[in-house]
């Protein structure tokens, strides 16, 4: 087993209510088994404080010993790693490269050894961060092909560019306050929304502002409310339903696959939506959230469409719909490998 940092560069500077940036670091795991490699992607759930270091230092002290021998039993193996103390990007990667080594290991794509559509049925969405009203507007005209649009906002400030997307384009509109809103905010900004036809609003206010959350649930005519930040595992999940609409779920925030469906499935249960979303992330990480696709009413996996020179390939676009990779595995390829496994293989297995 073997893990490595990957930076991924943005094709422009990305701004959040929270943040700005042009790069981000993630990391790929690789384990060997049998003679054949897999590979997972890592992303530290930055969020909540995670670090990449962090990651890839209990991967590199302890993912053998959560792995184990073999892969005899597959799914001991996946269930020992969601349920493993560990940091969640670390837990994400182990996670990834299982299921990237059960399709190679087949000579097939994981998607089809799991039933999972290669097509995904929901169109996904397309983000477009924080600008002035000319720089967004041509953010949506490059825009590639996608089902729906979700603005990065602030407050009221952010009024005209949802005017001017609107005038611009038919297709429904998400936004994403990242925790930026108070109450009279949203309260204020609800009748001006409800009028430019936003869909819903995604984490309005911080994760402790439960009392917000609570209160805008009796505004009249309030938009759907899906929790992100406020919402990474089963427990916060099953809060969630007195709080939200739906959840936004995230391999980067629960895990990995199995983690993740967790969270999924009781979310569900609950009768809480689920939109399926990722971090910045390259092709290989958002090709193992694909493999949850079947549970989700939404899909927002987008940042394949904002890196320059993108260190995977595999996904495509279809009428606004992901397609998945046909090759063994995750379905990606390592791009400057040009087709064959990517990382570097160690010579020992695990």
């Amino acid at each position: 087993m073997s893990v490595r940092r990957l930076t991924l560069r943005l094709l422009t500077v990305f701004r959040s209510s929270r943040l700005a940036y042009d790069s981000t670091d993630t990391c790929v795991a690789t384990i060997v088994h049998d003679g054949v490699a897999g590979h997972g992607e890592g992303t530290p759930a930055w969020a909540h404080g995670e670090t990449l270091e962090e990651v890839i230092a209990a991967v590199t002290a302890e993912g053998e010993s959560i792995l184990g021998p073999g892969l005899s039993d597959p799914e001991k193996v996946l269930d020992r790693i969601a349920d493993w103390k560990a940091p969640v990007g670390a837990r994400m990667a182990l996670d990834g490269a299982v299921h990237d080594w059960l399709g190679r290991s087949a000579g097939q794509p994981t998607w089809r050894l799991l039933g999972v559509p290669r097509t995904l049925t929901e169109p996904t969405g397309y983000t477009i961060g924080i600008a002035g009203v000319a720089e967004t507007l041509a953010a949506v005209a490059n825009a590639p092909h996608v089902g729906a649009l979700k603005m990065k906002v602030r407050g009221a400030e952010d009024l005209d560019r949802l005017i001017a997307v609107r005038g611009a384009t038919a297709l429904p509109v998400r936004v994403d306050p990242n925790g930026a809103w108070d109450f009279e905010t949203a309260r204020l900004l609800t009748p001006h929304l409800r009028d430019l036809g936003i869909q819903l609003v995604e984490q309005p206010f911080p994760v402790e502002a439960v009392d917000d959350y609570r209160r805008y649930r009796e505004v009249p005519d309030r938009l759907p409310v899906f929790l992100d930040e406020g919402c990474t595992d089963v427990a916060s999940v099953r809060a969630a339903r007195a709080l939200a609409d739906g959840v936004v779920v995230k391999l980067a925030k629960s895990g990995g696959v199995r983690a993740t469906r967790r969270v999924m499935e009781t979310a569900r249960r609950v009768g809480l939506s689920v939109m399926l979303s990722c971090n910045c992330e390259s092709e290989l990480a958002l090709s193992q959230a694909a493999l949850l696709s079947p549970l989700a009413e939404r899909i927002d996996i987008d940042s394949q469409f904002l890196l320059r020179d993108p260190p995977f390939r595999g996904l495509g676009l279809d009428r606004g719909h992901i397609v998945l990779g046909d090759a063994p595995g995750l379905g990606v390829v390592s791009r400057e490998e040009g087709g064959s496994d990517p990382g570097p293989a160690p010579a020992v297995g695990w």
